[in-house]
């Protein structure tokens, strides 16, 4: 038997990140010694990173499949003379690293009372959104973290994060919230303003925020209510504007998806405007005819006010008229 190959077989290892797990940010291959005939896998999207004694020895990031002896060994910074024994292996960690931005969904978990003029006791609102961030220093990550422990995940950060959001949305709401009912306004700002205290935050950890959203606010029912109807009012305040949309949509709704309907709805609008353009030129020429009477002495026609031409539609909301000096729809005075 040969003895040589029996122990090559037994102490050969394959130092890997075997149970890959797309929400972990690192994870320690800690089997204490690598073996004389090793192999190291590296797979798309991983850094290898090999740790003796604390101490950064090398760091691999091209993916693939090396030979630790011949191919690893060589490059490492302090190990170059090691040289395997025939019985004994090399004392080293490695650490796997996920190189991808990993993205996270926040919510605040309780309302943040947010100091408002109008409301004594402050605004209560809730704010959700997503986070993105990566490792950014692989020696701040191992003095902080992997030192002590052997793997870390996205929900560690998350539970970090949040733990400290409340008071970073109360924060920058208060300093870039212009509208207080309409805080989505200035949403990239308050953002922006909190991803730059999260880094100051995981910056001496080696992770760094690369972005920061806050995809909505939520306000308390009473406040919503008063802000929509405020809205309301708003789309409302000119009424011609309204009444002109309320046709509209009026007609949009009762021609339906049909094409001839459709069709009808829209002649018909075109016929109410003509005939309310060929009244309001009848109207002018009236006016004009009765000028031209008062000019040359026609004191009857002057008298009688009666005579002047009330339009068939009323000019400032289309509604029909029989003959009417005020428009019974609107009010407008039209004799």
């Amino acid at each position: 038997m040969d003895r040589m190959g029996f122990f090559s077989s037994q102490f050969a290892d394959v130092v890997e990140w075997e149970e890959f797990r797309e929400d972990m940010i690192f994870w320690k291959w800690t089997n204490n010694e690598v073996k004389k005939g090793s192999r190291l896998i590296i797979r798309p999207g991983q850094d290898a990173i090999f740790i003796n004694n604390g101490k950064v020895e090398g760091i691999f990031e091209d993916e693939g499949e090396y030979d630790i002896e011949s191919e690893i060994v060589p490059f490492l910074s302090t190990l170059k003379g090691f040289r395997f024994g025939f019985n004994s292996g090399m004392r080293v960690e490695v650490l796997f690293v996920n190189t991808k931005e990993f993205t996270v969904k926040w919510g605040t978990q309780n309302p943040i009372n947010i100091p408002a003029p109008q409301l004594p006791g402050g605004m209560p609102i809730r704010a959700n959104g997503t986070f993105q961030f990566k490792v950014s220093d692989y020696v701040g990550l191992i003095d902080k973290i992997a030192g002590v422990r052997n793997s870390y995940v996205v929900d560690d950060v998350k539970i970090r994060i949040t733990a400290i959001l409340d008071q970073l949305l109360m924060r920058w709401i208060t300093k870039e919230g212009k509208d207080m009912f309409n805080l989505q306004a200035n949403a990239h700002e308050i953002g922006q303003g909190i991803q730059d205290d999260l880094n100051m935050q995981l910056m001496d950890d080696g992770m760094k925020v690369t972005g920061f959203q806050v995809m909505s606010f939520n306000y308390p029912k009473e406040i919503q209510d008063m802000i929509n109807k405020s809205a309301s009012h708003g789309m409302v305040g000119d009424v011609a504007k309204y009444q002109q949309m309320s046709v509209a949509d009026a007609m949009g709704k009762s021609s339906g998806s049909n094409t001839a309907s459709d069709m009808a709805g829209m002649m018909m609008g075109m016929n109410i405007a003509k005939e309310m353009m060929d009244d309001q030129k009848e109207s002018s020429a009236g006016s004009q005819e009765n000028t031209a009477g008062a000019g040359s002495g026609d004191s009857a026609a002057q008298s009688d006010g009666s005579e002047k031409t009330v339009p068939k539609f009323c000019p400032n909301c289309g509604q029909k008229n029989e003959g009417a000096k005020f428009c019974p729809n609107c009010g407008q005075k039209l004799g």
